[in-house]
């Protein structure tokens, strides 16, 4: 696992300079660090919001993420600073800002209102990951949420942390918020396709369409219209609820319709699936309904029940983003590189 974050953290130091110039994103800004201070904000620059990297005059280091708000995130950095030897601990980084005296730098500020809007959803630029804009933009990754089975309000939940791989190499981050009131399977899916379209009308170079669980459904039913995404991401793909649910008998024959459908020849699609979902139905099945889509794509690659993680929420996980991240990246900009 070492080798594996090592060799992940270098590739997206690589990555990032192909950006535009962030100074949050420049490992080398930073005061004080030994190389493995470097590497290791590497891997910070990967988690949700909110963040915070803390270091000291003597070169400790320490950071934490995705905890209840930003005064708990900011004692708890100072904390694992101090943990490992630090002297005078003071915050270097707060979410996407430096905040370190001498080398303060804002982020860039995305537009306040959504890019598009309609009955039921809205395409919103979400201030949680850098801004570029279509003009300079590598391209847009369009995330869309799950469906919760008790009606929960998702609109404005964070995209999952692989996302911040691309955006940290210059690609904005759009959601694709729908209204639990009115969102159904089919109705999700045509406001997907008229997301993609809003996007490509705005003129980003390439569009990625991704989602967990009811967002990765509605990405991969996409396919069926040529042209609307360069690549799916489809992470946990579900439309039919937990297992024993009265819907699960057709969550098979509505994917295989979903593939046979597919018409994105110039389409690269990713797919995870994990062990232990209880929205899947039959593992072996779906992977091997899923394999039908190299043939009716530009490429496929299935990451089918990773060892590292399990559950229908695993994308989500820290280790899933260390040790696929940049291999989603690489997938969808045509590198070589395999995971």
């Amino acid at each position: 696992m070492l080798k594996t974050i090592y060799r992940t953290v270098m590739v997206w130091a690589l990555l990032a300079g192909t950006a535009a110039a962030q100074p949050i994103l420049d490992a080398a800004r930073l005061p004080h660090l030994p190389p493995e201070g470097r590497a290791d904000y590497q891997r910070f620059l990967l988690q949700p919001t909110p963040r915070v990297f803390a270091l000291a005059p003597n070169g400790a280091w320490g950071w934490a993420a995705a905890i209840e708000d930003m005064a708990a995130t900011e004692a708890r950095a100072l904390a694992n600073c101090r943990r490992w030897g630090g002297e005078g601990c003071r915050v270097y980084a707060r979410d996407l800002a430096v905040t370190w005296p001498g080398l303060e730098a804002a982020p860039p500020i995305p537009p306040s209102r959504p890019l598009a809007q309609g009955p039921g959803w809205q395409l919103a630029p979400d201030p949680r990951f850098l801004w570029q804009g279509p003009a300079t933009a590598r391209g847009a990754y369009l995330w869309a949420h799950g469906r919760s089975p008790g009606g929960a309000d998702s609109r404005g939940s964070q995209p999952q942390p692989h996302v911040r791989a691309f955006n940290n190499t210059g690609w904005d981050v759009i959601r694709l918020d729908r209204d639990p009131v009115t969102d159904e399977t089919e109705a999700g899916a045509a406001w997907m396709r008229q997301a993609l379209r809003e996007l490509r009308a705005r003129g980003y170079a390439r569009i990625v369409a991704g989602g967990q669980s009811r967002g990765a459904w509605n990405a991969l039913q996409a396919l069926d219209t040529p042209g609307l995404a360069d690549a799916v991401i489809a992470i946990a793909p579900a439309a039919h609820g937990p297992r024993g649910s009265a819907a699960q008998p057709w969550a098979l024959p509505d994917l295989r319709a979903i593939v046979e459908a597919a018409r994105s020849p110039g389409t690269r699609v990713a797919v995870a699936n994990f062990a232990g979902d209880e929205f899947d139905p039959d593992p072996e099945q779906r992977a091997a309904i899923f394999g039908a889509l190299a043939s009716r794509s530009a490429g496929l690659l299935l990451l089918d029940r990773p060892e590292e993680v399990s559950g229908h929420g695993a994308g989500g996980d820290w280790r899933f983003t260390l040790r696929y991240g940049a291999c989603l990246l690489d997938f969808v900009e045509g590198r070589a590189r395999g995971c």
